[in-house]
């Protein structure tokens, strides 16, 4: 049985990095991060460049479960409201598929020392700092297991998930 595992979580609390990890350590494993599908210059919010990037990440994340080649799909991004989870999983063929939703969650003070560092080395601006501790309480609303990074490594976090 195939497992996919949605991981969702603030910016800056560690979701690529943990997902990373656990793509190694689980056999035949393939991650998107939700993110790429982002990637773009200049970055624009609008209701066409949302539907498209959703559409996006279906397709990419359906053709990894119908790929026989794949026992894991690991799936990241912020998905800080039940819409969002929901949306994806009703869009999914997870017949004969284990779904695991999962959040990254963390204290604040963890968070904002995280997201610090990044700002420091340009990899995220100030603003991006402001957005996520907004978002930080959102995650005790959405139905995930949730998994507290405040304490331990991506590598602890990924361990935990990979004995799911």
């Amino acid at each position: 049985m195939k497992r996919i595992f949605i991981i969702g979580g603030t910016m800056g609390v560690g979701k690529t990095s943990t997902c990373q990890i656990l793509k190694k350590r689980l056999p035949d494993s393939v991650f998107l991060d939700g993110d790429w599908c982002w990637d773009m210059h200049p970055f624009q919010v609008t209701p066409e460049t949302k539907r498209m990037v959703l559409e996006n990440i279906i397709f990419l994340l359906n053709n990894f479960i119908h790929c026989s080649v794949y026992e894991s799909i690991i799936f990241c991004w912020v998905m800080h409201q039940q819409d969002i989870i929901n949306d994806i999983l009703s869009r999914l063929d997870t017949e004969g598929c284990q779904v695991y939703p999962i959040s990254l969650v963390c204290s604040r003070e963890t968070l904002e020392e995280r997201l610090q560092r990044d700002v420091d080395a340009n990899i995220r601006g100030k603003d991006a700092m402001l957005r996520s501790i907004e978002r930080l309480p959102l995650y005790e609303k959405v139905e995930t297991i949730k998994v507290d990074v405040s304490d331990i490594s991506p590598e602890q976090a990924a361990e935990l998930i990979a004995e799911m």
